[in-house]
């Protein structure tokens, strides 16, 4: 090794190192690998207002760590706890979307967005829970509504797609059936529970008599399902 390459990998920082002042204005205290943010760290930013404490790799937040962001009064508060990579969300997380932690998504995140299964807590009192891709609900997901009423079934974009079952607990009925872009499209509405419901229909659904009701039911869904139905 030359003299000059000597003299520069002593000038780079390594290991454990206390707070340090970047020409950003930023503060870091933690460890660093060859001139880059390293291992296990504390970083403030200033200008940005926010906090990171956790793990680096080659200068980039990776591994578990807590950010938390700076309001007005300057104190701060979390907005997400969990896994990194790339200085993105990666692997379970938790992130906070108020201060008070009402609304908030629990579960699995992909370069950055909600992928995977999770749980999200809206601000309306809502939860679901299911599959999701690319920050929307995908997949499989049931969705609990504040009034108690409930949707279990298939999603697709963000909206109700496919096979799916909506219970209407206040009025002592259900609707199973297939869904298209939020909409239901056709299925079968019957009385559930009507004697433990808040605010019943008045009367009773009548007992269907249709013949042959699945093939009808099914080619209803077919046509119903077709990219040219809207």
């Amino acid at each position: 090794m030359s003299k000059w390459r000597e003299v520069e990998r002593k000038a780079k920082r390594n290991g454990l190192k206390g707070m340090v002042i970047l020409p950003s204005g930023d503060r870091y205290k933690g460890e660093w690998k060859d001139d880059r943010m390293h291992g296990k760290g504390s970083y403030e930013s200033k200008k940005d207002c926010f906090l990171y404490d956790g793990g680096f790799e080659h200068g980039q937040r990776c591994g578990y760590g807590v950010y938390s962001v700076q309001v007005g009064d300057g104190e701060y508060y979390k907005q997400y706890m969990g896994y990194w990579q790339q200085d993105k969300h990666h692997g379970q997380g938790v992130k906070f979307y108020d201060m008070e932690g009402k609304e908030r998504y629990e579960g699995e995140w992909y370069k950055g967005r909600r992928s995977g299964w999770g749980r999200m807590h809206y601000s309306d009192g809502s939860i679901y829970e299911g599959e999701w891709l690319e920050d929307m609900r995908s997949g499989t997901g049931l969705l609990l509504l504040a009034s108690g009423n409930r949707y279990e079934g298939s999603w697709e974009l963000d909206k109700k797609h496919g096979d799916g079952i909506y219970y209407y607990v206040n009025k002592g009925q259900c609707y199973k059936g297939a869904w298209k872009e939020g909409t239901a499209k056709c299925g079968i509405m019957e009385d559930l529970d009507r004697e433990f419901a808040s605010d019943p229909t008045k009367y009773n659904i009548p007992e269907l008599k249709l013949k042959n009701i699945d093939e009808v039911l099914q080619r209803a869904k077919e046509e119903a399902m077709s990219s040219n139905n809207k």
